[in-house]
């Protein structure tokens, strides 16, 4: 068939069929949640206080940087970040500041952690963050669960850093682990005031008020709560570290926007 005549027959070919020949297009990816407006960083409201979140870092439970966390950065509903911006600015006036370790979660990082635990065979930060609990129980000791505060937006995890403030060195995946409740000496070091424990030990010993923890260690905690306290902060008492900012903007809603700037609308 000549070639002209080729072409005029194909231009005669039904729009459908024209279609079914031509090359698919790729679906676009589905956009990403954003933070309601009620979401600051907490950097914006107060650059003063410092910053280490684990979760962006292989330095946590789960020896892998965790899913949902983009950039290293505290994200939390504004009434608690300024709830933590006036207890910063006491603190100061005694030396010390704020250091938070993880603010705002994203639901896809719970669901992570629950998988995490579900895996019985990664055992590759035990020696640190749970030496004294068996994997398979982290569920029934509560140390892992499929919701968390977090991921409601005004629950932070913090310490009290002592003035002026020394840089951490950063964990080297592989290190030698030592245990979370050791003497401060001889766990991973931290610029932050002696609580007894680290942070995210899976330990009794991280209860608040645990009357193990005596003299300096137990002063230094209650120094922490409160100052929160005085702020509106509620502390979880099995985690020395953790507070909830009440009355919470989203109690019930449980977000999974990453962490990221571009996450914030405001």
């Amino acid at each position: 068939m000549p070639r002209l005549a080729v072409a005029l027959r194909a231009l005669a070919l039904p729009v459908a069929a024209l279609l079914a020949i031509a090359p698919s297009t790729p679906a676009h990816a589905k956009p990403e949640p954003k933070a309601p407006k009620e979401f600051v960083a907490l950097g914006d409201v107060d650059p003063t206080i410092r910053q280490e979140i684990r979760y962006f870092t292989p330095h946590n439970f789960t020896g892998d940087p965790v899913d949902g966390y983009r950039r290293p950065m505290c994200v939390l509903t504004r009434p608690a970040a300024e709830a933590l911006h006036r207890a910063q600015r006491q603190l100061l006036r005694r030396g010390y500041t704020l250091k938070v370790y993880d603010c705002y979660r994203p639901q896809r990082a719970v669901n992570g952690f629950v998988k995490w635990a579900k895996d019985l065979d990664d055992q590759r930060m035990k020696g640190e963050f749970y030496p004294r609990v068996d994997k398979s129980r982290l569920f029934e000791d509560g140390y892992i669960a499929g919701k968390s505060g977090h991921s409601r937006g005004s629950t932070v995890d913090l310490t009290i850093v002592p003035l002026p403030a020394l840089p951490t060195r950063p964990y080297v995946p592989g290190e030698k682990l030592a245990p979370c409740y050791a003497a401060k000496e001889d766990r991973f070091p931290d610029n932050s005031v002696d609580m007894g424990t680290g942070y995210d030990c899976f330990d009794t010993l991280s209860h608040t008020l645990d009357p193990r923890i005596t003299g300096a260690q137990r002063a230094n905690r209650l120094l922490l709560k409160s100052t929160l306290e005085q702020r509106g902060f509620v502390n979880l008492a099995e985690e020395w570290w953790h507070y909830t900012y009440q009355p919470e903007p989203f109690p019930d809603t449980y977000f999974d926007f990453p962490v990221a700037r571009r996450s914030l609308t405001g």
